[in-house]
């Protein structure tokens, strides 16, 4: 203690102690409303990419995979479905993929990077109805041509698509179904959303 009576030790512990609790009600404050401008956990994984294995699927066959909140659709194609999609490029809107509806890797007639595997977003490009797959034996049920040869058929407005998701002509969709960027990290696991180049 000095002459004046002042303790300076304790005045400065006094200092130290008020500028600790303060900084530490400050960090407090700031976390709570530094976290609200962070995305949440959904969020982050609702746009994360979405590794999918399809080393089990059949041909024929049909899986549907959440992305982004959307249905992406992987459908093994059998080799005579594959053949036989040239044949129908006179009845298609847009046979070549012209519309930028495909990552450079899928503008070609199957619309995939490996012809017997086409991934689409399985969303109508009419109003994002949910088209059904439907193959060769059921089109009658679905009031479909007798010469359809499998696709996709959205029973809410009439849109057609074929094998490869391309849109038939006089049918309300505008465009090819999507597909959207992928990667393949081996011959049966697939990357979807992300797309920094094509490995096999």
């Amino acid at each position: 203690m000095n002459q004046d009576g002042i303790d300076k030790s304790r005045r400065r512990f006094l200092t130290t102690a008020a500028t600790v609790v303060g900084g530490i009600g400050a960090v407090a404050t700031a976390v709570p409303f530094i976290s609200t401008m962070m995305p949440s956990a959904r969020a982050r994984a609702s746009g994360a990419p979405v590794e999918v294995d399809i080393g089990d699927l059949k041909p024929g066959e049909l899986r549907v995979v959440k992305w982004q909140g959307k249905p992406v659709w992987f459908l093994r194609r059998a080799e005579d479905e594959v053949a036989a999609l040239p044949e129908l490029d006179a009845e298609l809107r847009d046979p070549a993929s012209e519309e930028p509806q495909q990552p450079a890797y899928a503008v070609n007639e199957h619309r995939s990077v490996k012809p017997e595997l086409l991934i689409v977003v399985g969303l109508c490009t009419h109003l994002g109805c949910s088209p059904t797959h439907v193959r060769v034996g059921d089109a009658q049920s679905h009031g479909l041509p007798t010469d359809w040869k499998g696709g996709f058929f959205c029973p809410c407005h009439g849109s057609r698509f074929d094998l490869a998701g391309r849109v038939f002509k006089d049918v309300p969709a505008p465009r090819n179904l999507l597909v959207p960027p992928h990667q393949y990290l081996s011959e049966t696991r697939i990357l979807i959303g992300n797309d920094p180049g094509v490995t096999s």
